[in-house]
């Protein structure tokens, strides 16, 4: 063989390494990001059932009230997808805050309600939840960004083009979160 083959072939083998490392990075960034999307999405169950919780006990106060939250939930079933998507996470999102808002207005009216211990207890879980939520949100977002950059950025963005890595979309904030009560 001569040298120049060689050195081809040496160039080749390097270059095909390089691809493969790519590749397997952005998998795994993928993967991240999949992941974080999953964990939202676990946050924003768990506070469903937390507020489920809270209607029964509102119940006892304000069978009306409940009634009526229980078919909002019933019109915004949140799910808990294998693969949750950044749409779904939002729409679960907007349901979660029109039952958490309704709850709170429905409190103000039952003082009793308000001041009852399972009742406050139940409001401080969701609280927790809704950061445990916040905090997903932007692990999320930051692994997205990481992501991102992989897809974008020269050398590897042409082995994510021709892999078919695109783009991620990330959690927008809610505008109406700003306004949003404090549980």
């Amino acid at each position: 063989m001569s040298t120049t083959l060689i050195v081809i072939l040496a160039i080749v083998a390097l270059l095909v390494l390089w691809g493969i490392g790519v590749q397997n990075k952005l998998v795994q960034a993928d993967e991240l990001c999949n992941n974080a999307l999953k964990q939202i999405n676990v946050q924003q169950v768990s506070r469903y059932d937390a507020l489920q919780a809270l209607i029964k006990l509102t119940r006892e106060y304000a069978s009306y009230e409940a009634e009526t939250l229980e078919k909002v939930i019933a019109q915004r079933k949140i799910s808990a997808s294998a693969n949750p998507t950044v749409e779904e996470i939002n729409a679960n999102e907007k349901a979660l805050q029109e039952v958490s808002a309704k709850l709170i207005a429905i409190a103000e009216q039952y003082p009793d309600l308000k001041a009852n211990q399972n009742y406050q207890q139940a409001m401080q879980d969701i609280k927790q939840y809704e950061e445990n939520v916040r905090l997903a949100r932007m692990t999320f977002n930051d692994t997205v960004t990481k992501f991102n950059n992989q897809v974008r950025m020269f050398p590897g963005s042409v082995v994510a083009g021709i892999l078919g890595f695109a783009k991620r979309e990330y959690l927008a904030e809610d505008a109406s979160k700003k306004d949003y009560p404090v549980i």
